[in-house]
C-alpha cells in the first residue's frame, strides 16, 4: 500500500468508504451490511495496508459510524487508524452553533468509541452559520483534542477558498481537505475546485469514485446496488448515454492490461487526487481497490479515457446549492 499526506495525517492512498455498513433498515439505503459483515470488510482493509476510513453522522441513522467504531475497537491499535467522519450542518436555528456542533461531535466520539477523530468533515455548506463562526468552534476542538484536522465535502472552490483564507487572517486551522464528487465520467471538480486545490495543497479525497458502480461493471452487467440505489440513479441516470463510451475505453484499457475496470478507473483517479474513498460491499472490492494502487497508466492512456468526455450538470448536493 502506498501512502500520502492530509494535512498532518498520513493515510493510505485508498480510503475505504463505509456508506455500504449500516441498518438497512435506518437511512436512505437498503443495501447495506449488517455489522458482522461489515467488521470481515473493515478487518481485510486494514490487514491490506488500508488505514484510512471514512463515514458520516448520516449514513443509515449513524449506525455506519457505530459499526465503524466498534470493529476498529475489536480490532485495537486506534493510533494506526484515520477515521474521518462528517456532520451535517444544522437545518434550522432553533439551537445555537456551538451547542449543535457540540452535539454532533460527541454523539459521533461516543458511536465511533473514539476519545478523538482524526478528520472532522462538514458534510456539505452551512448556510445557516457564518464560516467564521463554524472555523472558531472546529478551531477550539482542536485545541481539545477531539479533533485533529478538518475537512469540508460538497462544496465551490470559491467557498473553500474563502473559508481558508478568512482561517488564515484568523489564524485558524483550514480545511485541508475537499470530498466532492469526480470520477471519470463526472469531472466537473476540474473546472476550478481541482486547480485551486493543487496550489494551495489541499487534498482531494472525493467520493463516487466509481460513479456507484457504474466504471466497475460492463455495459449491461448489474448488481443489487445498481437497482436499488435511487440517489445514484438520479446523478447518472441523464447522462448514460453520453458516459457509454468511457466506459467502454475503461473496458478495452482493462482488457489490455488484464486487468479488472475497477483498477483502470481507480488508477486514472489516483493520478489526480490523493486519497479517493471506495466503497466496499465484497472483500473482493477491497482487493480490486488495493490493486489499483499498483497500476500504472500511461499518459497516452489517460488521455484517451479523458477525450470523450462531455461537460455535465451539478448533481445531487450541489445541485441543489447552485440554485
Amino acid at each position: 500500500m502506498k501512502y500520502t499526506l492530509i494535512g498532518t495525517l498520513k493515510v493510505s492512498q485508498i480510503c475505504l468508504g463505509c456508506m455500504g455498513f449500516g441498518d438497512a433498515s435506518q437511512g436512505m439505503h437498503s443495501w447495506t451490511l449488517p455489522y458482522e459483515d461489515s467488521k470481515k470488510i473493515i478487518f481485510h482493509a486494514l490487514e491490506s495496508g488500508i488505514n484510512f476510513f471514512d463515514t458520516a453522522m448520516a449514513y443509515q441513522s449513524g449506525t455506519s459510524e457505530e459499526y465503524l467504531g466498534r470493529a476498529i475497537k475489536e480490532y485495537g491499535h486506534r493510533e494506526d487508524v484515520i477515521i474521518a467522519t462528517k456532520y451535517t450542518p444544522k437545518s434550522d436555528d432553533s439551537i445555537d452553533s456551538r451547542t449543535y456542533l457540540t452535539e454532533c461531535l460527541n454523539n459521533s466520539l461516543r458511536r465511533l468509541q473514539t476519545d478523538y477523530i482524526d478528520l472532522y468533515i462538514m458534510h456539505m455548506w452551512d448556510y445557516r452559520t457564518p464560516i467564521e463562526e463554524t472555523l472558531e468552534i472546529l478551531n477550539d476542538f482542536i485545541k481539545e483534542g477531539k479533533i485533529k484536522e478538518i475537512g469540508i465535502s460538497n462544496c465551490f472552490a470559491y467557498q473553500l477558498a474563502t473559508a481558508n483564507t478568512i482561517a488564515k487572517e484568523r489564524g485558524l486551522q483550514g480545511f485541508v481537505s475537499v470530498q466532492g464528487h469526480y470520477n471519470l465520467i463526472f469531472r466537473e471538480e476540474e473546472r476550478e475546485m481541482k486547480r485551486y486545490c493543487d496550489e494551495e495543497g489541499i487534498s482531494m479525497t472525493p467520493y463516487s469514485a466509481l460513479a456507484s458502480g457504474r466504471l466497475a461493471k460492463h455495459p449491461g452487467e448489474t448488481s443489487q446496488r445498481l437497482e436499488q440505489d435511487t440517489f445514484a440513479r438520479g446523478k447518472y441516470e441523464a447522462s448514460k448515454d453520453q458516459d457509454l463510451e468511457i466506459i467502454q475505453r475503461v473496458e478495452e484499457l482493462a482488457s489490455k492490461h488484464h486487468v479488472s475496470m475497477s483498477e483502470v478507473s481507480l488508477s486514472w483517479l489516483m493520478s489526480k487526487v490523493a486519497s479517493p474513498v471506495v466503497g466496499a460491499t465484497k472483500l473482493k472490492h477491497v482487493d480490486t481497490a488495493v490493486l489499483a494502487t499498483e497500476l500504472e497508466l500511461s499518459e497516452d492512456e489517460k488521455q484517451y479515457l479523458e477525450e470523450p468526455y462531455q461537460p455535465h450538470p451539478l448533481v445531487g448536493v450541489m445541485a441543489t446549492n447552485a440554485k
